[in-house]
This record gives structure tokens, sequence and C-alpha cells, in this order.
């Protein structure tokens, strides 16, 4: 029986701010596994309020096999209204479950593991879309947490920046990470004072928008090669989705849940708009031009959580960094036992 671990927030973000490098190319290989077969990765479930139309907790379930062999689930939250109170608007916990037995042996904190994953799947998408990690323009549509943890592992990656281009509603937060980026980071940063200045001329468009419905409905509203990291899913109108190149990061997935790819099948009636999926686009299975706009929109799977999830346990524990609680499931006994004629544990 694998000894039960806690992993604590401030030990994940030491391990991933550490590691970033490393978390990419985790995520790469949880997606070549995931398409080769050797993963099971179920529909993630949606808690919905009906009084807070805009909160919700999703749990993933996922299984991981390669060497990875474990399976797992996170449980994560999006609640905008923390974002008032100076408050991440996610919050996150990830179980991780020992394959041999099915025995949890990890609860960590995960949204340094889920903002890690999604930053990593981002920058993936871009250096595959690109086919470099150079490019003039970054335009950031949403200032938030996520957005943040993409600039940082733009810079992990040693890509070359120009300059980034911070656009959002609430100026405190466009100003906020315009100044993280100028400060913290070797890249430039400037603010644009609406989404179409911001867009206009970058090379890649990232948006990370807590949008409910599409707002970028206006044809011609991205140019043709212009690589558009769709993190938050439901920015974009199906016109527009339906006119580019679109790349998933699973397929059946992202067509779920009222997602801009999911409203462009509704309205077409068919998926002949997509182009394949990343771990297609990695292998070199299918290609794009550069003829239209180019789309990656990546639902999020939990077997990244899995993954990445894993490989920080792991080093926690190897730098003594994790806390384990050596009795967490009591007597491990199913039925008592003779011993000296007496009966001891219980099942």
């Amino acid at each position: 029986m694998l000894p039960f671990h806690i992993i604590d927030s401030r030990t994940v973000e030491t391990v991933i701010s550490s590691s970033r490098t490393q978390v990419v190319d985790w995520v790469k290989e949880a997606y070549l596994l995931h398409a080769g077969g050797a993963s099971v990765n179920p529909d993630s479930h949606f808690l919905n309020f009906p009084q807070k139309p805009d909160a919700r907790i999703i749990a993933l379930p996922a299984f991981l096999g390669g060497d990875y062999e474990a399976a797992g689930i996170k449980w994560v939250s999006s609640f905008p209204s923390n974002i008032a109170r100076n408050t991440p608007r996610a919050s996150a916990a990830l179980i991780l479950n020992d394959y041999e037995t099915g025995y949890p042996f990890a609860f960590l904190e995960a949204s340094h593991i889920s903002a890690a994953r999604t930053a990593a799947s981002a920058v993936l998408g871009a250096e595959e879309l690109t086919g470099s990690r150079s490019v003039g323009t970054i335009a950031l549509i949403g200032a938030g947490v996520i957005a943040r943890t993409i600039v940082d592992f733009f810079e992990s990656r040693v890509w070359s920046v120009d300059k980034f281009l911070v656009h959002d509603r609430e100026s405190q937060y466009m100003e906020s990470l315009a100044h993280y980026i100028n400060s913290s980071t070797p890249y430039r940063s400037d603010t644009r004072i609406s989404t179409g200045s911001a867009i206009s001329g970058s090379d890649v468009v990232v948006l990370t928008t807590t949008a409910t419905t599409p707002y970028i409905t206006q044809p011609g509203a991205f140019s043709n090669g212009q690589v558009v990291l769709n993190i938050s899913l439901r920015d974009i109108g199906p016109d527009i989705v339906a006119a580019s190149h679109n790349i998933l990061d699973d397929v059946d997935h992202c067509l779920k849940a009222n997602t801009s790819p999911h409203l462009t099948e509704q309205l077409l009636g068919h998926r002949e708009f997509i182009d394949g999926s990343l771990p297609e686009l990695m292998t070199r299975k299918i290609q794009v031009s550069d003829d239209k706009p180019k789309i990656f929109s990546p639902f999020g799977l939990g077997v990244l959580d899995i993954a990445v999830g894993l490989n920080v346990n792991r080093a926690a524990i190897e730098r003594a960094l994790s806390t384990e609680i050596p009795d967490f499931f009591g007597n491990m006994t199913r039925w008592p036992r003779p011993a000296g004629g007496r009966m001891e544990g219980w099942a």
C-alpha cells in the first residue's frame, strides 16, 4: 500500500515554478498517450447553481497509462465573483489513485496544476501552429491568473516576443498584468482599450476570459495565418470558427457545453470545419496552412492533470516537501486475525 501524502499550494507552486519546461513535456507526453489509447478520459461533470449562474464546479476523472499507471479526479471550481475580493476565480484539488489497489495515495492543491497544464497546452498549441518560438506581438485578451501563467510558460520555453498587448474590461487587471510583464519577465508590454485594437496585427491571440457567450463575432476579426489560442473556449462566434482552421485537443470532448466549436457544430450540423487534434498536429498526421486564421481550442483533459499531478507528487516527496499521513486509512485488515488466542483488528 502506497503511503498517503498531502501536497499543499506552496509546495505545488515551488515544484512547478522550477519545472515549467518539464511541465510542457509532461503535458505533451500525456496528449500522445491519450491519442494512442493509453488513457481513460470520461466526460467532465458540471455542478451548476441556479442562484449563481456564472459559478460552477467541475469534476474531471481520468486514468493515464504508459509509465504513469495512475487514476485520479480533479475537483475545480470557477466563481468569477471572487475577483471582486482580489481572490483568484478558480480553486481546485486533485486526488491520485493507485492503479493496483484503487486506493488514493495523494491529495494535492491543484489550482497551480490546473493553471500550469492549461498554460503548457496553450504554449504547445502556439509552437505547433506558428512553427517557431519567435513572434512579433502576442495579444492577451483577459488579464487574469491564466494569462499570467501563460506568459511565464512562454518565457520558460525561451520564446522571442517583441511585445505583449494586454486587454481586459477591467482597467485595473489590465494594468496589473502589463506591469507584471514589464517588471518580472524579459518582455515588454502595453495595454489596449479594446479587444479589436489588441487583436489587430498580432501574430498570436490568447483568449483567457470568463465569457460565457461569444463576443468576437465581427467577420474578419482574425486575419489569415493568425494563431488564436481559444483557452476560454466561448469567446468566438461560430461564423468565425467556421471560416478558420480548427485544432482541438480532443474533438469529442470539446464539442460539448456550448463551446465555440460546439456552437459551430450546432450551426452547421456537421464537424467538417475541424481539421484535427493537437496530437495529430504534433505527430504530423495533419497540417494547417496560413490561408485562414488558425484556432486552437483545448477543452482541458483530466489526463493532463494526472500527468502533472503525479510528477509534482513525486518531486515533492523526493525533496521532502510533502506531508505524509501514515494512518490515513486506519486499520487495513479486512477480517480480524487470530493472535495468541485473541482477535485483533476489524474489517
